[in-house]
């Protein structure tokens, strides 16, 4: 028996977007005229994402999340036949350093955005048909790691460290719910730290923003320029901030404060303020997520949807966590708020799914 959508999510979305939406014109304006001509280039353009995005949430939250689970394989595949393309001289672009993006104009999409949503549709379904298997290493665990880890090589290539991170944790906690005994993850951890170690080590880049990271100031106008001019943003903040439109970092201090840094400028005009109207919508809508995944009866519904409350919020850690300084920068997102095209609609992709399981638990 369907029931009514989760109205409280639905609405904490809507009034989370329209506030990045509101954001993104404050953090850009002054670069949008500079380089465009147009104060408005980049909220128009997140405008049209969003339109976009509701769209995409009012059908996903209409289709049962049951087909997911039919077609589940042909969803992955797509994903994997995307990576793999966008790699391609000629038919992916190059932005900010990485081959991640299909240029359509002066748009440009993200496979690996999309990949976060088939790998948990997938991982949901695998986890769904070996219950009992997951307790075995060799039957059930090495299997699925084996896909993700396929998955991960992929996106590092192109390269884009943070999205594989945030695909690797999200994937890692969901397979941890399943049942496989807590000493393995501890081991799985102790490797994966010393991949990332090989990583960081194998890219000078990466090298350099773990040195900015430890001390930002050895390079104050190279690696440590970022992160140090996100913390000149926060700093002055106070409890209510300088006030909207009033920051300074935006006036080419901080580079493209609409995307990946859009916290800070949050942070500078709104104060403590607006870090509680963010942390508290980002914990509500986590909150509910893991509501639905609970009250949800079906095991297909219940890991699908568990997966998708930790890809926000993890993700919205993560980046909240470079914004401050506790982690190196890893290029990520904050979902509904920063500006970019492929995170909104898949991160609005995914509070539609959610929604539906809400109406078929």
């Amino acid at each position: 028996m369907k029931r009514k959508i989760d109205i409280p999510l639905f609405i904490a979305v809507i009034i989370i977007a329209i506030f990045g939406l509101i954001m993104i014109y404050s953090a850009s304006f002054v670069w949008a005229e500079y380089k465009f001509n147009d104060p408005y280039k980049f909220v128009k353009m997140q405008g049209i994402f969003f339109v976009i995005g509701l769209v995409i949430l009012y059908f996903l939250a209409n289709v049962d999340y049951h087909i997911y689970f039919k077609y589940a394989n042909i969803i992955l595949a797509v994903c994997a036949i995307l990576l793999i393309l966008v790699l391609i001289p000629g038919i992916g672009s190059v932005r900010n350093g990485s081959r991640s993006w299909f240029g359509i104009g002066s748009l440009g999409i993200q496979p690996s955005e999309f990949a976060k949503i088939g790998l948990i549709i997938y991982v949901s379904k695998y986890l769904t048909n070996n219950k009992k298997n997951m307790k075995s290493l060799i039957k059930g665990v090495f299997p699925i790691l084996g896909v993700i880890g396929f998955f991960f090589l992929i996106i590092m290539l192109e390269p884009d460290f943070g999205t594989a991170m945030v695909i690797a944790l999200t994937l890692v906690v969901l397979i941890f719910t399943s049942g496989v005994d807590i000493s393995f993850f501890v081991k799985i951890g102790l490797l994966g730290l010393l991949g990332i170690v090989g990583i960081i080590i194998a890219a000078p880049y990466r090298m350099k923003r773990i040195v900015s990271f430890l001390n930002p100031w050895s390079d104050p106008l190279g690696s440590g320029y970022q992160i140090l001019q996100s913390l000149y943003a926060i700093g002055p903040g106070g409890l209510l901030g300088q006030g909207f439109l009033k920051s300074r970092q935006k006036y080419f201090y901080l580079p493209e404060p609409q995307t990946d840094f859009i916290f800070s400028i949050i942070s500078e005009e709104l104060g403590f303020l607006g870090v509680l109207i963010v942390s508290s919508l980002f914990l509500f809508i986590f909150y509910r997520g893991i509501s639905i995944s609970l009250k949800c009866k079906e095991m297909f519904g219940k890991f699908l949807s568990f997966g998708l409350s930790f890809g926000l919020i993890i993700q919205a850690t993560l980046n909240l966590m470079v914004v401050v300084g506790l982690i190196p920068v890893t290029g990520v997102t904050l979902p509904f708020l920063s500006y970019g095209g492929s995170s909104l609609l898949v991160s609005m992709a995914s509070i539609g799914i959610l929604l539906n399981i809400s109406r078929n638990s």
